[in-house]
Parts: structure tokens; sequence; C-alpha cells
């Protein structure tokens, strides 16, 4: 496997053409509708965008986001971006951690140091851990798939051939969103080498082992299915989007910043635990460095096709089939939807689940601490013979 030390660098005339596009936005005309109750405030995103062009210092993001160490992998004929983070303790163990979307590798910025130092944080050295975030085929600074087929499936080979590549003969996995759909897909697919997987979302295509036909459903499960089906008719267009017609949506999106930044943001206070004011939990900095990494690599186009691969293979389990490596979840109080313990335990080894107190969908930004926690916790009773 090739690898090739790797640094952002955005061209300025990249930069350039940005400011010119937002401050050439055809505004929408308002509606008479209550802030955000059909979308995106008009408003705030005026002011959003007035930040990014006059305000937002993408060179200092730049350097926030080269400080942590990034590489770019030949894996099995897919380029790959990411960050591989050297563990300061006694014996770092490997983890790989996959992001989701509307997210980035930067969703882990603060998670990353908090794994890889817990000294520094007031934790055990002997907690560390070896952290590798790749971004995802189509995110980011990972290049789109040149073929289809290419689901969660199949980044989960991805990812074991890149920790093999890196010296990793044993590691564990983690992740929310998408990456929850890679991380259980690693557990399924290479249980010889996954020693545990930590989680905090269910993937939304899971399909558990057992039926209600072979095991009739809980009242808990009934509970959360009807609230899932509710959630995905009145939040669930973009998805629907996504997996039907990623193309269409990226003809617009791809073209206008101010169009991508509302598609993104919304969705970062729809779903986070900010109580209706997105700027109480993400700052406009933040916000704008993981919208601008979609912006200036070109990637919502790519990155929603994932949407449109997963619909066509998804994490469906036959019989009563068992994914034998432990799982570990941490259910945060404002995540999208909220399965009981019962609904993973029809397919998946759960050995820990933990009722976080507060936050949402984006937990690695929005409460690295307390993830951290929950992540150091589960793997001290999984850590395997893995060593570089």
């Amino acid at each position: 496997m090739q690898i090739a030390a790797f640094k952002i660098d955005v061209p300025d005339a990249d930069l350039d053409d940005l400011r010119r596009r937002i401050r050439a936005t055809r505004w929408a005309p308002l509606t008479p509708a209550p802030a955000w109750q059909q979308g995106t405030d008009s408003a705030w995103l005026r002011e959003l965008a007035h930040y990014w062009s006059d305000v937002f210092d993408w060179r200092a993001a730049e350097r926030r986001l080269n400080r942590q160490p990034q590489f770019l992998a030949d894996v099995n004929g897919q380029r790959v971006h990411f960050v591989h983070r050297r563990g300061v303790g006694p014996a770092p163990y490997p983890l790989v951690i996959t992001h989701g979307w509307p997210g980035s590798f930067f969703e882990f910025h603060d998670l990353i140091e908090r794994l890889a130092d817990p000294a520094a944080f007031g934790g055990d050295p002997a907690d560390a851990f070896d952290v590798v975030v790749p971004s995802l085929p189509g995110f980011g600074f990972s290049p789109a798939p040149s073929a289809a087929g290419i689901s969660a499936h199949q980044v989960a080979d991805l990812w074991t051939a890149l920790m093999h590549g890196l010296g990793y003969e044993r590691f564990g996995a983690q992740g929310g969103d998408i990456g929850s759909g890679v991380s259980a897909a690693l557990a399924a697919r290479h249980a010889d080498v996954v020693d545990g997987i930590h989680l905090n979302y269910v993937p939304g295509t899971y399909e558990p082992a057992v039926t209600a036909a072979q095991q009739p459903l809980t009242p808990e499960e009934e509970k959360f299915l009807q609230e899932k089906n509710e959630w995905f008719a009145q939040e669930g267009a973009y998805g629907h989007m996504h997996s039907t017609k990623p193309a269409t949506l990226a003809a617009s999106l791809n073209d206008s910043p101010v169009g991508l930044a509302a598609w993104i943001a919304e969705k970062f206070r729809s779903w986070s635990d900010c109580g209706g004011d997105v700027e109480r939990v993400f700052s406009k900095d933040d916000l704008l460095t993981n919208i601008s990494i979609y912006w200036h690599t070109q990637s919502i186009g790519p990155s929603t096709q994932m949407y449109w691969e997963n619909r066509l293979q998804p994490m469906s389990f036959a019989g009563r089939e068992r994914v034998v490596p432990p799982v570990g979840f941490a259910h945060f109080p404002h995540e999208l939807s909220h399965p009981p313990r019962s609904w993973l335990e029809r397919t998946f080894n759960v050995v820990q689940w933990t009722e976080m107190p507060r936050g949402g969908h984006f937990a690695a930004m929005e409460q690295p601490e307390l993830l951290a926690h929950e992540i150091r916790t589960f793997f001290r009773g999984v850590r395997g013979a893995s060593r570089v």
C-alpha cells in the first residue's frame, strides 16, 4: 500500500471564487413562515454568508486542520485521505473512527486528542489509542470512487486493508451516522480482526437478523419503529433525495455556496442538542470549516451518492445471524432515533449501553469529553493483542 504525507492547501483563486459567488447570491424571496419552520432561516443564513465571505479565515482553519498528521493512501485502487494520530501511552490501541454526512474528518478534531493522549486531559495513559480517521470515499479529500457499488460494506473492506497496511493486525472501530454502518459492517465482515465496535447511532438501513415473525416486537421496539417512521415522514426528505436523485441535488449545491451552507447547516441545528440555537453548540468558524471542506473539494455530490449505495445494499441480516464482536453503544438524548437496546441485540453482541446525559447526532463535536470517556471505558474490556 502506497502512503504519502498530505497537507491541505486550497489555492487562493478558489478562495476568491468562493467570495465572489457568495456576494453574487440571488436570495430566495422570504416566506411568511416562522424562522426555521420550513428549513434554514433566511436571516440567519444571510448572516452566515456574510461571515463566510468577509470574516471567516480559511487559512486559519487550514492551519488548524493541518496540525493533525494527514496522509493519502492507495487502498485497493481507491485513494483514501486519513488522519493517523499516534497515541501517547505504554501500549496505544489502534482504533479506526468513521464520520458520516454532513460531517467530515473535522468532526473528530477534539475527540482525536482526547483518545490519543488521555493523560493530557486528566486520563490514564494506559487508555491511549492510535487513532485513524479516514475520510469516506467521495467525502472531503478522499476522491470519489471510480465505479458504482461502494456502500458501507465495501468501505469496511477498504478500512480493513488500510489498517493492515498501517501495520495493525487487529483493531477496534467507532462511528456514528454512516460511520455506524461502516463500523457495523467491519464487525460483521471482518470479525477475525475486529476486536469490538463502539457506536453512537444505529445504521439507518439496519434490518435485524431476528425478525418480528421469529420473535415478537416488544412494546419499546414497536414505539421506536413508529417514532422512526414519523420522523422520516416529517424530516427525512433530505435522505430520500440523497438516496434516489443525488445527481439532481448536486447540480445546484455544487454551484451555490449559500445553497450548500443552507443544506448542511440546517442539519447541524436540527440534529444537535442546541435548543434551537445552533451557535450555542457550534461556532460559525466550526460550521464553516466543515462546510468549506465540502465546497473546496466539490464533494457534496459524491457524498450523497453514498446514500444511493447504502439503499441498494442495506445493513440487513438473514435468519438468526449473529455479529460476534462485542458492541458498545452510547445513546445521546437528542439523537435522530432512539432504539431500545433489544433492537440492536437482535443481531449484535451488546455488552455496554449508556444513556448519555446530553448531546445529539454530532456527538464528537458536541460532547467530545463524554464520548471519549465512553470509548475508553468500552475498549478497556476488548483491547486485543494488536500492536504495530
